[in-house]
């Protein structure tokens, strides 16, 4: 028999600004490029702040259509103790769909699959737990906005 698998608890929506892509040109494994990340806001049960403003989302625009992320950026809690997140993960779908993010047109998240991993980091003493975390993130792309649900791997 084997032991119940991992269940996902609610911790947290983001809300994030983006500035428009940067792409660096053509390397060996795809497009490289980056986002810059604005300001935005932290809500739900288990955090609650704002996203301070200079965090980046590398990203990697496969051969095979698969969008790698790999986003870094800080959440400023409402206490003021600040938690670096890193964020890797996947976004991809149907060509037409993806077409479509690209022009910035809404896509409801059903149709595409975007999911980020996220570990964080801090010295904030309150917030010393989330150093043994590990979270789940599904996402949302909009033309100038990223909505996360955010959800602790238990």
């Amino acid at each position: 028999m084997h032991p119940p698998p991992p269940s996902l608890l609610p911790m947290m929506q983001i809300r994030c600004t983006v500035a428009p892509l940067v792409s660096l040109g053509p390397a060996p494994q795809g497009e490289r490029r980056y986002v810059p990340l604005g300001g935005g806001t932290v809500s739900g049960p288990e955090l609650s702040g704002t996203l301070v403003e200079g965090g980046i989302d590398w990203q990697l625009q496969r051969a095979d259509g698969v969008l790698e992320i790999a986003a870094h950026y800080v959440i400023r809690a409402d206490d003021g103790g600040l938690i670096e997140v890193r964020s890797d993960g996947l976004r991809h779908g149907p060509p037409e769909v993806m077409a479509r993010l690209a022009r910035g047109e809404p896509v409801p998240r059903e149709l595409y699959f975007f999911r980020t991993v996220m570990r964080f980091t801090t010295g904030a003493a309150h917030w010393l737990h989330l150093n043994k975390v590990l979270a789940l993130a599904v996402g949302e792309r909009e033309a100038a906005l990223v909505k996360l649900d955010v959800y602790r791997l238990t």
